[in-house]
């Protein structure tokens, strides 16, 4: 056993296995459509880590364009429509 992990273990701190790690990875990579693959090939935990940065990258720059783009859709309708209340919502 490492070090590391008598340590934790005499401090009380519970940790989670190197199964549960693996269980998490491979649940990970389903969910990122660049590596979610249906013949379940085997990817490396830092690639399926580094991919998960990237998709959440890339997803928080959609949110932003589209927040932009409802902004500029709000300034261009009149403030007391209904359109613009929807559009307040969906910004909320």
């Amino acid at each position: 056993m490492s070090s590391r992990r008598s340590r934790s273990r005499q401090s009380g701190v519970s940790r989670i296995s190197d199964e549960q790690i693996a269980d998490l990875v491979s649940r990970l990579q389903q969910l990122i459509p660049e590596i979610r693959s249906p013949r379940s090939d085997k990817v490396s935990a830092s690639k399926v880590l580094q991919e998960t940065c990237n998709y959440i990258r890339s997803l928080h720059r959609e949110v932003e364009d589209l927040s932009d783009r409802l902004s500029g859709l709000l300034e261009s309708t009149d403030s007391d429509s209904a359109q613009a209340a929807i559009i307040r919502s969906l910004l909320m």
